[in-house]
């Protein structure tokens, strides 16, 4: 589970064009803001996926069976839109200080209904119906700060600078490498 959060952390995308906007524009400070508003975002996200998915797997596993199976097809629509992404395509971030950073971290990730879904996907191979609170705690932490290193990463690395021309320099490969990966995740999922 950690590999693939890693890599959907490091697939270059939105969340990954405003750690950069805001650590370019605004320094090293604003950056670490982002990142950290970023993680808080996954971490909520992975929260409400854990705790509301272990009462579907209670409740009905008929359900589960197809949220799985959806889950599946839609990481495959993932690969497919990592794989055929042209390199360069960013969006245009919020600019600001460290608190207009945090924020638009968080916003970046708390509006992002695609993350819900990749959680339901990702969870449903490792949450178990009857598994503790704490274990449902520590997938969802674990999401969060894995998610918040590599941003804070990223917002160290580019206000030194090389960081910055390597992902500009291999975004498509790193986009297909994330492609490939999760096509073998979902397609392990649609053969159990």
């Amino acid at each position: 589970m950690a590999g693939i959060c890693a890599l959907g952390a490091m697939s270059p995308g939105p969340s990954l064009a405003v750690v950069m906007n805001n650590t370019i524009n605004h320094g090293r400070m604003a950056g670490i803001a982002t990142a950290i508003g970023h993680g808080l975002g996954v971490t909520l996200y992975a929260l409400l996926t854990v705790l509301g998915l272990a009462l579907v797997i209670a409740q009905s596993p008929t359900l589960f069976l197809v949220i799985k199976y959806a889950g599946a097809l839609f990481l495959l629509w993932l690969a497919f839109k990592a794989f055929t992404a042209k390199p360069g395509a960013t969006s245009t971030p919020e600019k600001g200080s460290a608190r207009g950073g945090f924020n638009s971290g968080l916003l970046i990730a708390a509006l992002n209904p695609k993350m819900a879904v990749f959680f339901l996907a990702l969870f449903s191979q490792f949450v178990d119906a009857n598994a503790a609170l704490t274990e449902k705690l520590i997938l969802a932490f674990t999401a969060g700060a894995i998610d918040t290193l590599w941003y804070l990463l990223v917002a160290w690395g580019i206000a030194a600078g090389p960081v910055l021309l390597f992902l500009q320099r291999h975004q498509q490969f790193i986009n297909r490498v994330f492609a490939v990966l999760i096509a073998l995740v979902a397609v392990s999922i649609l053969l159990r």
